[in-house]
């Protein structure tokens, strides 16, 4: 089994929420979308309130990421720092590990991460006690921008795939 995701397939649309900064009082705004066969994360981030984070997430079925060494993802950013989150059912909901990895604005490009990259964070702290991740409990995906940048922002998302 494997993981693999283009966003072709409508009914992707469905599997993508948003979690923002409106959960601690922020009014950052994010949002998932298709526009021509790519999936796009887009808002406007938000410095007031106490904000600073918008993000999109979609369940993962567990095991399926277990014999993966990370994901690939094909995607056309705006010049911004965004990260990869993963959820592992191993740990508690509100520990994430992350990866970030920088857009060039206006071009695709293959972003590679390796699960190694990925570090546990809770509210955008380090966890440095977590365990490492396991590929096999990741249950969640998403993306997230936090980079103390007011404004709007896009990102598109032509695929996602298990490495």
């Amino acid at each position: 089994m494997t993981f693999k995701t283009s966003f072709l397939d409508p009914a992707e649309s469905d599997r993508w929420y948003a979690v923002n900064d409106g959960v601690m009082g922020g009014v950052s705004a994010g949002a998932f979308d298709f526009d021509g066969g790519a999936g796009v994360f887009s808002g406007e981030l938000s410095l007031e309130h106490g904000g600073g984070f918008a993000s999109v997430r979609r369940a993962v079925s567990p095991g399926v990421l277990a014999d993966s060494r990370g994901m690939v993802m094909r995607v056309r950013g705006d010049g911004r720092r965004y990260q990869c989150r993963v959820g592992s059912r191993d740990m508690a909901p509100e520990i994430s590990y992350a990866a970030g990895f920088d857009t060039i604005a206006g071009e695709w490009l293959d972003v590679r991460m390796a699960w190694q990259e990925f570090e546990a964070v809770r509210r955008g702290h380090a966890v440095p006690d977590a365990p490492r991740l396991s590929p096999a409990g990741i249950n969640r995906l998403g993306l997230l921008l936090a980079d103390r940048r007011a404004g709007p922002f896009r990102l598109e998302i032509a695929s996602i795939r298990a490495a």
